[in-house]
């Protein structure tokens, strides 16, 4: 709106400046006020008509010596002189589009065809200078704006918050950031940053970093964790888009196909910050939701009781897909990155010779991206519940309980939601009374004008709690209907530890954070079996690879029944096609703490592969 704002109450421009050097006005005026003329020429073979000569130098002093008697003085002593003042640079820089090709006495065609431009970009400060003069002059010589899209960024601060300077030095060395951090880093830290949208940029070490982690990382993991499986099970694509059953798969097929349009969508307006915006989104829910939560069919070997080999194609085939698209749309934001990951998956000669991929391509499901949405959010609030009452994620808890507005909706994903907080049980309520105080805030800006005086009996009655619904729906307060934008609804769980209100203020999470014995003892078990992972990793395991193991609890009796009681679990978790309970110190063990950091003692042994062809790699 900044455009806009000042052209509402835009000042007169004087479109002169006093000064020697600059575009000299083409005007002149006599001399003598007794006898006043003012000549204004458009073109050299009009100054020539009238002066005789046809100058070839255009500029100051030359210029000035350009003078005639005046026509219309009949004593003949007064003279045409061209006025000393000089053009405004911006009445120059506005001139630009039909300037720049010497419109209208050549490339008239052209400028017709190429008027208004498509794109301009400058920094937000020529709201009142580049960006203006172009639009009075497009307005009143054609009638048209001179531009049709603008990208008006903000100002680049070096660490002291002092404007860019090559003087002062004033920011990291680029040629440093870039070996240590990569070109990709840096153009993603510049593109969605507030500086893409008018605001000022401070430009830091920490800055090209946070694209790393928060962007590059996540892709680069999710190519690394398919590859790896893919080249385990010797996985080839077909290149068909997938029309798989499983909810997830559809989920992040759906969801790509949303992230397509809406990058287009930022694209076709220049809306780079957007675009990256919709990436950023995309891969959270890409690596966070989707990878994390269909490890399990990725990880079970081919032939497996587990999972069944077309699920396991489904899912190949489901994040095959979502890689390709993903990498199409983040190219002209990611160029080096997706073009490694695209050439390795594909085979194809490059990413940035593909055509951009048409979101129709993909499955539309809205009314599933919006219930796994609204059920990651759902597992997000209870992940927070555990982080504040100090219950790890590996220790179940008894139940989960989602109040509120669409809750019921969520119940095709019970037992997804309850497989991630690590619940027992999971219990979707309409009212969230139970759970939750309805709290109710007015605007007092915005209810004072219509209600006066009134307003502050209202402001007293609502801190009193002293408010209803009528039959109507509307909110009640002292007497009063209160109306759209004056006021606001906001649900508090009753229990402000163990609730948590979500973003869209209609629905509530609570968990329970009751512990009991076996619940203790099965989160025990669940330690044990990270232990394992990490000690497989360090053995240099491959995901597929089936493991003998040896467990030391002979000083751990509480570890030790919770592995007997969940040997399943470990055994399965860990690929252990057999686990040993040894009576006293193990040869070769190495040393492992659970969550509490008492010690145990394991010792792992890779097994042969038990399933032909997996040991080998492409």
């Amino acid at each position: 709106g900044a455009f806009g704002k000042w052209l509402e109450g835009a000042r007169d421009w004087s479109i002169s400046r006093n000064r020697f050097f600059g575009a000299p006005i083409p005007v002149w005026k006599s001399d003598d006020p007794a006898y006043p003329r003012i000549d204004v020429y458009g073109s050299l073979d009009d100054i020539a008509a009238d002066f005789g000569v046809r100058p070839t130098n255009l500029h100051r002093p030359a210029i000035d010596e350009l003078v005639r008697p005046n026509p219309d003085d009949p004593t003949g002593k007064s003279t045409m002189r061209r006025v000393e003042d000089v053009l405004d640079c911006w009445f120059e820089s506005g001139s630009m589009p039909f300037a720049q090709v010497h419109y209208p006495f050549d490339h008239a065609a052209w400028f017709e065809d190429h008027f208004p431009a498509d794109f301009i970009v400058e920094y937000v400060g020529q709201t009142r200078g580049w960006f203006y003069t172009l639009h009075v002059l497009g307005t009143a010589l054609f009638g048209k704006p001179a531009f049709s899209s603008c990208i008006a960024h903000g100002v680049v601060l070096g660490h002291d918050k002092q404007k860019l300077s090559k003087r002062l030095r004033n920011y990291p060395d680029p040629e440093e950031m870039f070996n240590v951090y990569g070109a990709d880093a840096m153009r993603w830290f510049l593109l969605s940053s507030p500086v893409m949208r008018g605001g000022d940029l401070v430009v830091e070490r920490r800055g090209p970093s946070e694209a790393v982690r928060a962007v590059l990382n996540p892709l680069w993991n999710a190519w690394k964790f398919f590859s790896m499986y893919a080249n385990a099970d010797g996985y080839r694509p077909d290149g068909a888009c997938p029309r798989p059953a499983d909810v997830l798969d559809r989920y992040i097929l759906a969801k790509t196909r949303a992230l397509v349009g809406q990058v287009t969508e930022a694209m076709d307006g220049y809306d780079l910050y957007g675009a990256c915006t919709a990436v950023t989104s995309f891969l959270d829910a890409l690596n966070n939701w989707y990878i994390r939560r269909s490890r399990d069919r990725f990880w079970s070997p081919v032939g497996s009781s587990d999972t069944s080999d077309s699920a396991k194609n489904d899912a190949y085939a489901t994040l095959y897909t979502v890689l390709r698209v993903v990498c199409l749309v983040a190219a002209p934001l990611l160029p080096m990155v997706t073009e490694e990951i695209y050439r390795g998956l594909t085979g194809e000669r490059s990413v940035h010779l593909a055509d951009w991929p048409a979101a129709e391509d993909l499955p539309d499901e809205p009314g599933l991206v919006e219930e796994m949405d609204m059920v990651r959010e759902v597992c997000s609030a209870g992940h927070s519940v555990r982080k504040a009452t100090d219950r790890r994620a590996r220790l179940p808890l008894p139940s989960a309980t989602v109040a509120g507005a669409g809750a019921v909706r969520l119940t095709p994903y019970e037992g997804l939601i309850a497989d991630e907080l690590n619940v027992k049980r999971v219990e979707l309520l309409s009212d969230v009374s139970s759970v939750a105080d309805t709290v109710l805030a007015v605007n007092p800006s915005v209810l004072g004008p219509r209600l006066g005086a009134a307003t502050q009996r209202v402001i007293g009655a609502v801190r009193r709690g002293d408010w209803a619904r009528n039959a109507a729906g509307e909110i009640e307060v002292a007497g009063e209907i209160l109306r759209e934008g004056e006021f606001h609804l906001s649900l508090v769980p009753k229990d402000q530890d163990r609730g948590r209100a979500l973003s869209g203020n209609d629905k509530v999470v609570e968990l329970d954070v009751t512990l009991t014995p076996e619940l203790e003892r099965e989160g025990l078990a669940r330690d044990l079996v990270r232990q394992v992972q990490e000690a497989r990793k360090r053995a240099g395991f491959d995901v597929s690879d089936h493991i003998r193991l040896v467990l030391d609890l002979s000083h751990f009796e509480e570890l030790r029944h919770a592995v007997e009681e969940h040997m399943s679990v470990v055994s399965s978790e860990t690929l252990s096609d057999e686990v040993v309970i040894a009576e006293g110190p193990v040869t070769g063990s190495e040393r492992a703490t659970v969550a509490d950091g008492r010690v145990f003692h394991l010792h792992v042994r890779r097994l042969p592969a038990r399933h032909e062809g997996l040991s080998e790699r492409s």
